[in-house]
């Protein structure tokens, strides 16, 4: 599977299999089938503008302070260079990274900021004869780039001797990351250069713990980038009411789009009433639970009808709380179809009768099965044709059994004196912003993303009392998309422009 925040929420998980890695360890003292780093110097072009640019493979050493290896960690990157191919030590480097856990990094890559993308068709699935070209909205435009693969997952490997408790944790895999990324800026003589973090999902339950991390270690910020953000751990979890309040805007604009609700409305004024009602009409009414009474049960209910296309009475039966795969089963089963999680608006035919676990549905994505091949298909080509990489025959795009699986959600966050199993990181957020009032945020949500629902994320950060002038280094973007927003190819334009304006602005 694709990215994402948990490829799904706890009570929706795939138990999909997925392959070991041929390397899943290397020995502590040699780094026994990690392959040798290749590099190419390439050209990136738009018809207007040209970047020459040096793109390498190669793995980073992940050590303690002790020196000891904990593992290497596959990067992929591209560097501007002049005409003499000379880095420019001024430019801005951003590193970039998807989620999962136990996601690696390619779709963020070749299917969004990279400078070669796959073209997309909308809504539909791509066939294999999908085209590979120069990305006009890359971001190497306004940054060097840096594509990072957790450990576990991609070519990333972890070292014998190395717990995997430690590296398959919130707290271990930020660790990983800082010490990767400082890695990569010594040997590429880049502490110089603004430093920027562009995660994605669970990208961004990272960069909220790694942004602090950082800063802890002396590395200064300029800038990070949130897309398709996830902070609170417990908005997941069976029967939390935020996870329902977040669900429902969702919810709304999927079944506008779909013709079942909103008629005739513009869809970012349906999603702000949505927003609204959420929050002021069916907050309340799940707050009181069963002292809320029948009778206004029953009104909410008929009220979120109209919003979420879904029979009032069906509603009221559910006491208002309707599940995500419930919903994508339900929203379209007159016409035999599912819509999508990681973006709503993909649909695909309904499971066959004895399909009925719901736990294999919640892990079935007709969003991630349009795209998901074509881009691992495209980035190994290029590895190999353009590079010259010998990359192992597999590449662990999604690592859901041995990293997902086993992940350890335990993390303090800073001030709080104890660590919690479903922890809320924008106090990790907040944090950092305190520390590094220079430092400037971009929060990137879509309306049809059902696996990182935008109401939460606005919700966390409210929540942090950020003061005014900390708030106004925030810059939110919403756009009529789902969870990879850069599948979208008008909200690509459109991120393309209003991040080139973060990147400026001072």
């Amino acid at each position: 599977m694709a990215d994402e925040s948990t490829k799904a929420t706890p009570q929706e998980a795939s138990s999909a299999e997925a392959p070991r890695h041929p390397y899943a360890s290397v020995p502590a003292n040699v780094a026994r089938g990690v392959p040798n780093p290749a590099s190419a110097r390439l050209s990136w072009t738009d018809g207007e503008r040209t970047i020459d640019y040096v793109s390498t493979a190669a793995h980073l050493d992940v050590r303690d302070d002790s020196g000891r290896l904990e593992g290497k960690m596959f990067s992929l990157s591209y560097v501007a260079v002049d005409g003499e191919g000379q880095a420019d030590a001024a430019r801005p480097v951003t590193f970039a990274y998807n989620g999962g856990p136990g996601s690696a990094s390619v779709p963020i890559n070749f299917g969004g900021i990279g400078p070669r993308r796959v073209e997309t068709d909308g809504t539909s699935h791509l066939a294999a004869s999908a085209r590979t070209t120069d990305n006009p909205h890359t971001l190497l435009k306004d940054s060097d780039l840096v594509f990072l693969d957790a450990l576990g997952t991609g070519w990333s490997v972890v070292a014998d001797g190395c717990d995997p408790a430690t590296a398959f944790s919130v707290d271990g895999d930020a660790d990983a990351f800082a010490r990767a990324i400082m890695d990569w800026l010594e040997k590429n003589h880049r502490w110089s250069s603004p430093i920027y973090l562009f995660g994605e999902s669970y990208g961004t339950f990272r960069n909220a713990v790694l942004m602090r991390l950082l800063g802890e270690r002396s590395v200064k910020l300029t800038g990070v980038v949130m897309l398709s953000a996830i902070w609170d751990w417990v908005q997941t979890l069976p029967g939390e009411d935020l996870y329902y309040l977040g669900m429902m805007p969702t919810y709304a604009a999927a079944a506008q789009f779909f013709g079942r609700a909103g008629a005739g409305v513009d869809p970012d004024e349906w999603f702000d009433r949505a927003m609204d009602f959420a929050e002021d009409v069916l907050a309340p009414a799940l707050l009181r639970g069963d002292r809320l009474g029948a009778e206004r049960e029953r009104d909410v209910a008929r009220q979120l009808s109209e919003f979420v296309g879904l029979s009032a009475g069906f509603l009221a039966r559910r006491h208002l709380r309707v599940g995500l795969t419930e919903f994508r089963r339900r929203l379209l089963c007159d016409e035999g179809r599912v819509c999508g999680r990681l973006d709503m608006r993909f649909c695909s035919d309904e499971p066959s009768p004895m399909q009925e676990s719901l736990d294999w549905l919640g892990g079935e994505d007709a969003a991630d099965d349009a795209v998901e091949a074509s881009w691992t298909n495209a980035f190994r080509a290029f590895c190999s044709d353009e590079l010259g990489y010998e990359g192992p025959s597999v590449y662990l795009g999604q690592n859901w059994e041995h990293v997902g699986h086993t992940w350890v959600w335990q993390h303090e966050v800073p001030g709080t004196g104890e660590k919690v199993g479903a922890p809320n990181v924008a106090g990790d957020v907040a944090l950092a912003m305190r520390r590094n009032p220079t430092m400037k945020l971009a929060i990137i949500g879509g309306r049809y993303d059902a696996a990182t629902t935008f109401w939460n994320v606005r919700h966390d950060l409210s929540c942090q009392f950020l003061s005014p002038a900390l708030k106004e280094r925030v810059t939110w973007l919403r756009y009529g998309c789902g969870h990879m927003a850069y599948v979208d190819e008008p909200t690509l334009a459109a991120m393309d422009r209003d991040i080139h304006g973060f990147y400026e602005r001072a």
